[in-house]
């Protein structure tokens, strides 16, 4: 076994000490923002509940398995989705890094570090977010096909891997069907059958999304879903958010990425060591950067499966580079990987000590001690609100909500639309038929507006004035309580 170049060694020794860095760093990090919201559709389904007819929710089912598995084997807290985001780092890591195998022991260990780097250095809000649970699918996907072109077996087990990423979000389905491409192009290029292999593809893709429509089928749901996906999620949802500027919290890093992935790839080109596990890849940045554009949301946890692809080809080239002697190139590619390190490193270490994290965390302690002081068994509340942690205090508390709608901002955009309409109608009917205790009106909005948005529904704010008033106030949320409740406290 070749020694490993004084070069590479130095920079995997910086990326690793950046990675146990900013690992440390992460530890204290909470339960926080998306997740809560996913666990506590999981909690809801674990007491019956079928989702989307008891839950309005625009996820694929895949996501409330996941969590559902979470929730029943380390529950509910801090420590356990630590435990479990960082088992899928591990997860993801491993499969980067068998991916880069064939290009050397520095492609595959400074692969694997700089994706956990990148994950380590985005902050509390990113742990388990859905994006980034599809990359351990997707490269097991990348892994297979290239394999598969290399002349192995494995299609069967990419196939699967790939379906079960677009029961977490079906644009994966887009990297499947460009892979199938690959192995057609492939086939025939080798002299080899397409029919049988493609076949394998596809009976494998499809076993997934049958299981989880199966599932659908057995509780209910598949009518509700259908009608939250046809009805609203494409027409409306999906451009709800949209926006033109494409720009996060030190973006600057992507420019270092961006060089480091170019010059391995035109390095691998020029030595004429571009082979199939390199157009498997480069067809997954190209997915990547799809899979960014195409939600048009600009949120950064969507750029998860580009950075998985990316890094597999950040040190492809390395170690070859500097063997040859070849400083034209190995010089920048070096520096662009320092540059890389130092910024992850920057990134990292605002994002530890970032004070939102902390206050959003205070926001839900302080609501569930409030509302866990009143309520009642079997009272039921009604949180306004998207992920501001009305509904992680719900989690923490066990209550359902009194409508099937965990958020509200359903109500606020393209009012004038049909959909949007009848789901004013619904929840207004809802909440008559069962008046909560109390209703959370969250100050901040999404996409935008604060408290005056409920003016905006004017129904709602009827409703919400003749029944009730304000009970608590604080930084961020106002309890409402049925007057009746408050008519009982003064009597008392």
């Amino acid at each position: 076994m070749k020694p490993i170049s004084v070069v590479s060694a130095g920079l995997l020794v910086v990326l690793g000490a950046l990675v146990v860095q900013l690992l440390w760093l992460s530890l204290p990090w909470p339960l926080i923002h998306d997740a809560p919201v996913m666990h506590y559709i999981a909690w809801r389904i674990s007491e019956g509940a079928v989702p989307y007819r008891d839950i309005f929710d625009m996820n694929f089912p895949g996501v409330y398995l996941l969590h559902l598995a979470v929730f029943e084997v380390l529950g509910t807290g801090d420590v356990a989705w630590r435990m479990f985001d960082l088992a899928s780092l591990a997860a993801t890591a491993l499969a980067i890094g068998a991916l880069a195998a064939p290009w050397g022991r520095v492609a595959a260990l400074g692969s694997a570090l700089v994706f956990a780097a990148y994950h380590l250095a985005g902050g509390a809000w990113h742990a388990g977010q859905r994006d980034f649970l599809l990359c351990p699918f997707l490269l097991l996907g990348a892994l297979s096909v290239a394999r598969w072109v290399e002349g192995r077996r494995g299609l069967a087990w990419g196939g699967a891997a790939l379906g079960a990423a677009v029961m977490l979000k079906p644009h994966a389905a887009a990297l499947a069907v460009a892979f199938g491409v690959v192995v057609v192009v492939a086939a025939r290029r080798q002299g080899r059958p397409i029919l049988a292999p493609l076949v394998v593809f596809a009976t494998s893709l499809a076993l997934a999304p049958l299981a989880v429509l199966a599932w659908l089928g057995a509780v209910g749901a598949v009518g509700a879903w259908r009608s939250i996906v046809i009805d609203y999620v494409v027409p409306l949802y999906s451009r709800l958010g949209w926006s033109s500027v494409w720009t996060f919290h030190r973006w600057q890093v992507w420019i270092a990425i961006g060089v480091a992935v170019l010059l391995s790839v035109a390095s691998a080109v020029a030595g004429r060591r571009f082979g199939a596990r390199h157009a498997v890849v480069t067809v997954g940045v190209g997915y990547g950067l799809a899979h960014f554009v195409g939600q048009g949301k600009g949120w950064e946890y969507h750029l998860y499966p580009l950075a998985a692809f990316a890094a597999v080809l950040a040190f492809c080239e390395l170690e070859q580079l500097v063997e040859a002697r070849r400083l034209a190139v190995a010089v920048p590619l070096a520096a662009s990987l320092v540059a890389v390190f130092l910024g992850l490193e920057v990134k990292g270490a605002e994002a530890a000590s970032a004070a939102w994290i902390w206050d959003k965390e205070r926001v839900v302690r302080l609501l569930t001690q409030d509302l866990g002081r009143q309520l009642r068994p079997g009272d039921r509340v009604q949180v306004l609100d998207t992920t501001e942690g009305g509904v992680h205090a719900l989690l923490r508390l066990g209550v359902p909500q009194a409508t099937r709608f965990l958020y509200d901002f359903h109500f606020f955009h393209d009012t004038a639309q049909p959909v949007i309409q009848g789901l004013r109608r619904e929840l207004l009917r809802e909440l008559a038929a069962r008046p909560p205790r109390f209703v959370v009106l969250f100050e901040r909005g999404w996409p935008t507006g604060a408290y005056e948005r409920v003016d905006g529904f004017p129904e709602l704010a009827r409703w919400l004035e003749a029944g009730y008033s304000i009970d608590t106030q604080r930084a961020g949320y106002v309890i409402y309580a049925k007057r009746s409740l408050h008519a009982q406290r003064r009597g008392s």
